[in-house]
């Protein structure tokens, strides 16, 4: 194992492997960025790992969303009754959300754009990152895991496939606020009153205005883990490839491009 930490002593660096979980740059679509900030405010810069940005916008949106009746104005509309939709929708709150939700799209997208670049550069100088952390309150180290056990449990409960892959501050926070959509939706309790045949009574009992955030919680957990299982793999690769380089291959060690080994 590898004695590098990140010191800051080079000017960019691809990782960093904490205690509380991997953060990396890596190159990614910025439309497909900017689509999960229209999804869900937040959601973008999460995918970034910009942590408290993405936090305080998806709470935002929470909030803003329920007070303007966003959502069950979409509820509305999905049916055809517009005039219905008008009337819920609190102008006094709407007239906040739509600036954020704006900028949430937009700033996601201009910030991968930059962290492409700055990926870039970080992947031509390719200095060493930590690969292992160990503390008092746990340890974290690089290795190789199942894109498809992150989608799984994901599946099972939103904040599981992070979990998985150690992205704690991502997991719990994934994990917080579906334990608060599941209760304010009464979600779980129409599932048990649909198990025992009550289907009148499961409809009535659901709360559709917070239950329109499940989709687009459970759709991010399980993209956004099997994305970063997926670049967690390959940060694991390179590491290893450059261990196994410096400390077992010759210096005089050479591939000639083209040529046959006679």
């Amino acid at each position: 194992m590898n004695n590098y930490t990140n010191d800051n002593t080079a000017r960019r660096y691809k990782a960093d492997i904490s205690i509380f979980g991997t953060t990396q740059i890596h190159l990614r679509n910025p439309f497909i960025v900017a689509w999960w900030s229209a999804a869900f405010p937040g959601f973008g810069h999460m995918m970034l790992c910009k942590y408290p940005r993405g936090y305080a916008l998806f709470i935002w949106e929470v909030v803003v969303n329920i007070k303007a009746h966003v959502n069950l104005a979409m509820i509305y509309s999905f049916q055809g009754n517009i005039s219905m939709a008008k009337e819920v929708l609190d102008t006094r709150w709407l007239l906040m959300y739509i600036p954020v939700y704006l900028f949430a799209i937009w700033d996601s997208y201009r910030t991968t754009v930059d962290l492409n670049k700055i990926f870039i550069l970080a992947d031509h100088e390719d200095h060493p990152f930590n690969s292992f952390s160990l503390g008092p309150t746990g340890i974290n180290y690089l290795d190789k895991r199942n894109p498809l056990a992150s989608i799984m449990w994901s599946l099972f409960i939103p904040g599981l496939g992070h979990l998985y892959i150690h992205r704690i501050m991502t997991a719990l926070f994934i994990i917080l606020w579906v334990v608060v959509f599941f209760y304010q939706s009464h979600a779980l309790e129409a599932v048990s009153l649909l198990f025992l045949g009550k289907i009148k009574e499961a409809s009535v009992v659901l709360n559709p205005e917070w239950l329109l955030f499940l989709p687009s919680h459970y759709g991010f957990a399980a993209f956004a883990s099997y994305v970063d299982t997926i670049e967690n793999n390959k940060l694991y690769e390179k590491e290893q490839r450059r261990y196994l380089m410096e400390n077992y291959q010759d210096t005089g060690f050479q591939i000639l491009k083209g040529q046959k080994v006679k």
